[in-house]
């Protein structure tokens, strides 16, 4: 099976665990980004899952039951201290990042979440708008890479106050405030003045 297979078959037991789960859930990271069509390349999955009355247990049992199982050991009590499970889907070996959610953000960005096709598979996905967000609070090279991409190709259908209003709180939280004119030079390097 080819990676781009194994992916998709991946990518497929996770929309349909996330179809069934009583909670909103949808792709983040470089899955999204793709299906927001930024070219790049991706050999894993992430996901963000609503947590307020979750149970880590139950979550697991519906995991499970699409094949997708932790990769370490005791993955429930490292969810519940790091908000993440690590996982991977067993018959593909393709590695998954399940966040739990708990942020006002991440609740709006879930709602706002669209039904995207990605190579035949449903999936909802954070908009371009609010993978902005989540990149610049990742802020890897990669992610400062995607922002680029992202505002670069979607940059009329974001709302630039709403993001750097985001991005400054969490620039405040995570008492990193560089990262507000770091974040501002990504802008004008995408698109300028424009």
């Amino acid at each position: 099976m080819s990676a781009d297979a194994r992916l998709l078959d991946a990518l497929r037991a996770l929309a349909d665990v996330l179809g069934r789960l009583d909670r909103p859930g949808m792709v983040i990271g470089g899955i999204a980004v793709i299906a927001r069509g930024v070219p790049r390349q991706t050999a894993d999955i992430d996901a963000a899952v609503w947590a307020e009355g979750l149970d880590l247990r139950d979550l697991l049992t519906a995991l499970a039951g699409g094949g997708i199982i932790p990769r370490i050991e005791d993955a429930e009590t490292f969810a519940a201290k790091h908000q993440v499970l690590l996982l991977r889907h067993g018959a593909s070996d393709i590695p998954l990042e399940v966040s739990l959610a708990w942020l006002p953000f991440e609740w709006e960005a879930l709602k706002r979440a669209e039904l995207v096709d990605f190579g035949g598979v449903r999936i909802p996905v954070a908009t371009a708008e609010d993978l902005v967000v989540y990149k610049a609070v990742a802020w890897r090279d990669r992610d400062r890479a995607d922002i680029g991409r992202l505002l670069a190709r979607h940059h009329r259908a974001i709302d630039l106050d709403r993001v750097r209003s985001l991005v400054k709180q969490f620039a405040d939280a995570l008492e990193e405030p560089a990262r507000v004119a770091d974040f501002e030079q990504v802008i004008q390097e995408a698109i300028g003045d424009r």
